[in-house]
């Protein structure tokens, strides 16, 4: 299935009732590029593991740096309490990867 983009002035709570089966919320796009290191680092693992044969995800980009690092960020609050990105987040139960977690075992244990 394929990978979908949310649109920057979604609600976060309207994301709770999307037809996708994964969040992954990123760092925004920033002078071409995601800013977050991490996030670049585990794109290619994402892009291959929600592609064509996989299962639904919704890209949710979280902000620039600045946005991200406040309290305040949308994302940080509920019903989603992202507290690190990248962060994969399975939509029917809240079960999620954060940063470091977000491996290829893991990212496979998470989606069958």
């Amino acid at each position: 299935m394929p990978i979908y983009f949310a649109d920057p002035s979604i609600d976060p709570v309207s994301l709770q009732s999307v037809p996708e089966q994964f969040l992954i919320f990123y760092s925004s796009v920033v002078n071409g590029e995601m800013w977050c290191p991490d996030c670049r680092a585990v794109d290619s693992l994402i892009q291959e593991t929600f592609g064509p044969d996989g299962p639904t995800a919704l890209i949710v980009y979280t902000g620039t740096r600045q946005q991200w690092k406040t309290p305040a960020n949308i994302f940080r609050q509920e019903p989603w309490n992202i507290t690190g990105v990248p962060s994969v987040v399975r939509v029917k139960d809240g079960e999620r990867l954060v940063e470091s977690q977000v491996t290829q075992e893991r990212l496979a244990e998470l989606v069958k």
